[in-house]
């Protein structure tokens, strides 16, 4: 009897009209379409098929809070992220602004981050750390699943996003940070409509300016050093050129030196124990760059020298010589 009902049941369920599998391409077509019409942004940048949907879902934000009106050139493409100039909205006072956008973790290329990610803090979409009794996420991140993952993702962009406005407020040579999003970081543009401002190692440097400029790269890591961090992958491929200024960029991989002492800015619990290596690695890199033009400097003495002097606890005391450093 029991069975016999369930098979008349069975019987009298209306059959679902059968819908073909829809193409990739399709479901990323439609996501664009529906992306932009919905939020009313469409850019005159033309992105390529697996790009566009992610760059609408990225970018949307700061379309819907008017900081950005349009996207109008892919700047550079990279393993872990692209950056574009956008438009920016007459209500920032800017002209273009440049957005980093980190790429989907199917197509991102991600090195090994475990050695940057010693003694950091895990941050939230709000660039605080995540609170200790929330063991929902936490378990989600021990266990690697799609959502600690996620967590992982944005905590890595809001380290970058931080640090950008440490550095900027102290007066650092980065650009300035305009906003985060769960997978961007809005920030000044450096360049001009013909051309974004180039790499360090895509230009040739006049002899006249080779002292002020290695003298603008040991300021800034004096000051970074000041407060407590070291940038982790400066070379003159992340290094900005512009008008005779370096600007320095890509800061995902910034490590602290230690623990804060004083600042507002909540990036790491501990320091790094690889911080001075890290250090001595970034100093070296660029007395490499320098040295092809004849500035001649040991460059691991030379990051022996900026531990001693601005990595130690009389914080308040180095910071007012940070902007100050000879060689």
């Amino acid at each position: 009897r029991l069975h016999y009902d369930r098979r008349a049941r069975r019987k009298r369920r209306p059959k679902t009209a059968y819908q073909p599998k829809k193409l990739e391409s399709e479901i990323v077509d439609e996501a664009v379409e529906t992306i932009g019409l919905e939020g009313g942004f469409q850019t005159s940048y033309k992105p390529s098929l697996y790009e566009s949907a992610w760059l609408m879902q990225s970018l949307g934000e700061f379309y819907q809070q008017e900081l950005i009106s349009d996207v109008e050139a892919l700047i550079k493409g990279g393993k872990e992220a692209n950056v574009y100039r956008c438009a920016a909205h007459p209500a920032t006072g800017e002209t273009w602004l440049a957005v980093k956008v980190y790429r989907p973790r199917l197509f991102r290329n991600l090195r090994n981050d475990h050695r940057s990610r010693q003694g950091r803090t895990l941050l939230m979409p709000t660039g605080r750390p995540l609170k200790a009794r929330d063991t929902r996420l936490k378990k989600a991140l021990a266990g690697k699943t799609n959502l600690g993952k996620q967590v992982a993702h944005i905590s890595w962009l809001m380290h970058e996003f931080n640090t950008l406005q440490l550095l900027y407020e102290a007066g650092g040579a980065v650009p300035r940070p305009l906003a985060a999003a769960e997978n961007a970081i809005l920030m000044s543009y450096i360049g001009d409509r013909a051309a974004a401002a180039p790499a360090l190692n895509e230009i040739s440097l006049a002899e006249e300016e080779v002292q002020p400029l290695f003298k603008q790269f040991m300021d800034n890591i004096a000051l970074m050093l000041a407060y407590g961090r070291v940038h982790g992958d400066l070379s003159a491929y992340n290094i900005l050129y512009w008008e005779g200024e370096v600007t320095l960029i890509e800061f995902p991989q910034v490590v602290n030196s230690r623990v804060d002492r004083g600042t507002r800015h909540v990036l790491d619990s501990t320091p790094n124990p690889d911080a001075y290596d890290i250090l001595v690695r970034d100093v070296v890199r660029v007395c490499d760059y320098f040295g092809r033009y004849g500035q001649r400097v040991d460059g691991p003495r030379l990051a022996a020298a900026l531990w001693s002097q601005y990595s130690d606890d009389n914080f308040q005391e180095r910071l007012a010589d940070a902007s100050r450093f000879d060689e």
